[in-house]
């Protein structure tokens, strides 16, 4: 039997088509994926994404577990701050991404849905392996957590919540008491926009509903609700890794393009396979692509260097924001250069692909 989220009454209230999502019954839209992709791009929306992992750890061995299961620095990670990071396998594998934010007793690990129970087994390996004095607490199915996406969510927020969220930097987050009730509040998202990401007591899902304020199926509402499926195309135009498309067990940080998210300095677990592969060069690297025409290149399209494959897709769509039909792709290192034309092996023939620099899309500056 799929979970459900505590917000799952309202997503069929809201006419959403649900769908299997890592176990989970989840929206895919309410309206359409184009306009809710447009929506978040041009006011704001509201995703769901309470199926995603959140794993507190606690103890006087909790920095030190986090220093030897993250590939990020967190010795240096002051309280109120949350960074990207990876776990990975003894292999240099990622098992997944994460965000790991540091508070006053304790750390928020959030993961992704599909992974929770990897992740959560991986820790308890390491913890027992290793003797580290430490408790792991899972606590998905006990909390709400909400993305709030968009231009003018901040200001939209604020008011709803009774603080000034344009004082945060991104990746930081605050505790706040909002109608009594004690929630955090990260300067974090998904999209490429600006915005937050809400943790909550599931008791208390319908007062998120309250703080986003007004009614979400108003044709005029500044904030809507959104689906996973707007979520997907926002990410690829960000060039957001997704783990199960750019990210695996097969895959190591450096040729994902994640060199910037690992402490070579470290002793993590995967390490010196690692540095390894930064010291000799990745066979093949992510890099995105813009194909010619409207035709998508859909995950595991074969890429071609004069008639011979080189690569293949991980993600393709065609980009609401920019009208053009973009992908990511693992490329053979020696074809990975910016400006590169391979070709697209996709469904009814063959298309020319330049790779391209990434992000796709970047939000415009504040004024």
């Amino acid at each position: 039997m799929l979970k459900r989220t505590p917000l799952h009454s309202l997503h069929v209230s809201l006419g959403a088509k649900m769908v299997d999502f890592a176990g989970w019954e989840m929206p895919l839209y309410y309206r359409s994926i184009l306009d809710e992709h447009q929506q978040t791009r041009t006011s704001g929306s509201l995703f769901d994404v309470s199926h995603m992992g959140r794993i507190q750890l606690s103890g006087p061995d909790a920095q030190r577990f986090l220093s030897r299961v993250l590939t990020r620095r967190v010795s240096d990670q002051p309280v109120g701050v949350s960074r990207y990071s990876l776990v990975c396998n003894e292999q240099g594998g990622v098992i997944d991404d994460v965000i790991v934010s540091r508070d006053a007793k304790a750390w928020t690990l959030v993961c992704n849905a599909s992974n929770r129970e990897t992740v959560l087994g991986h820790f308890n390996r390491v913890r027992r392996a290793e003797s580290f004095d430490l408790d792991v607490s899972d606590q998905t199915e006990a909390t709400v957590m909400l993305a709030v996406q968009g231009p003018k969510v901040i200001s939209r927020m604020s008011e709803a919540m009774g603080a000034d969220l344009s004082a945060m930097k991104r990746y930081t987050f605050q505790n706040l008491s909002v109608m009594l009730v004690k929630l955090t509040v990260f300067r974090s998202g998904y999209t490429g926009e600006d915005g937050v990401e809400v943790i909550l007591p599931a008791r208390m899902a319908s007062l998120a509903m309250k703080m986003v304020g007004g009614k979400l199926d108003k044709p005029d509402a500044t904030i809507k609700p959104a689906g996973l499926g707007a979520r997907d195309t926002l990410r690829l135009e960000a060039a957001m890794p997704l783990y199960g498309h750019e990210l695996s067990e097969g895959v190591d940080p450096v040729s994902a393009g994640l060199s910037w998210a690992v402490d070579f300095e470290g002793s993590f677990i995967g390490a010196d396979a690692i540095r390894a592969v930064r010291d000799r060069g990745p066979a093949a690297r992510l890099v995105g692509l813009v194909l010619d025409g409207k035709r998508i290149a859909r995950q595991g399209t074969p890429l071609l260097a004069g008639g011979r494959p080189v690569g293949q897709v991980t993600s393709g769509t065609l980009s609401p924001t920019l009208q053009k039909s973009i992908a990511m792709a693992y490329v053979e290192s020696a074809h990975a250069a910016e400006g590169a034309t391979l070709v697209a092996q996709v469904k009814g023939g063959e298309l020319p692909a330049h790779v391209a620099r990434l992000p796709f899309y970047k939000r415009p500056a504040q004024a």
